[in-house]
């Protein structure tokens, strides 16, 4: 059997990057997929190489109302989700110095409202469900190292690895079948850090073999910590914090 057989899951930012390879992994496993982005037209090509098995639906994650018919169409088309995997994002350059406010909200409304929106939403809808459930919020390094030149996009990433453990603890104390846990990779190789790496060029990452410090990652190197934290393997795992960076946490200065 399939890791995610019988599961019903809700990827957001899912029209390329990570979000197309996690909704990819997902339904190899045998999950249902719902893909939103606020990009519709890239969501619903990955829906449509995917198959009967997902759909595709347009949303601003920082948009409050959005949330609620994304749960509903949800449910109209699979059942009540039990994954919910917030990964929409975006990067604008900018240090302490030059980041004006609106790009700082501009980030943040996305990154770290947008996940605080999704959490709740998803809770409300998971709480009552007869199998277990799991969030999965897309962290990042930097909020386990600081970032100078995008400190805005750290500044969010940072509150959803905390409030991540708030949303775990909340659903232990009322005894919902929920767990929560963020990741952190590093950089992997997406087309949104390929744009905003200084030089970034040549050859794509290969899925397989080992890569050298420094170099970039694949999507699936993520997708497949997500896979496990989605399925019921990962059952006694919540409010965990799971680096995705090739040792450079911990790499010499």
């Amino acid at each position: 059997m399939s890791r995610l057989t019988g599961k019903i899951a809700i990827v957001t930012g899912a029209g390329s990057g990570l979000g197309k390879a996690i909704s990819e992994s997902f339904a190899e496993q045998g999950a249902q997929v719902v893909l939103t982005d606020i990009d519709l037209v890239a969501a619903k090509n990955v829906a449509g190489a995917i198959g009967a098995s997902a759909i595709a639906l347009h949303q601003d994650a920082a948009d409050e109302q959005r949330w609620d018919v994304i749960m509903q169409e949800t449910r109209d088309a699979f059942g009540t989700p039990h994954i919910l995997v917030n990964n929409a994002g975006l990067v604008i350059p900018g240090t302490i110095e030059d980041c004006s406010l609106d790009q700082f909200r501009k980030q943040n409304s996305v990154m770290l409202e947008g996940v605080f929106l999704g959490c709740r939403a998803a809770v409300k809808a998971m709480k009552s469900n007869d199998q277990p459930s799991s969030i999965i919020n897309l962290s990042s390094m930097a909020a386990l190292q600081g970032y100078s030149p995008f400190v805005a996009y750290a500044a969010a990433k940072g509150g959803v690895r905390s409030m991540t453990k708030s949303v775990a603890l909340h659903c232990k104390e009322q005894n919902y079948p929920i767990r929560c846990n963020s990741l952190h990779p590093a950089g992997i190789d997406t087309p949104m850090v390929r744009q905003e790496s200084v030089g970034a060029s040549g050859a794509a990452t290969p899925e397989t073999g080992m890569i050298p410090l420094g170099g970039l990652g694949h999507p699936n190197d993520v997708a497949a910590l997500c896979v496990y934290l989605a399925s019921d393997e990962s059952r006694f795992m919540t409010a965990g914090e799971y680096p995705v960076d090739n040792g450079a946490l911990y790499k010499p200065a």
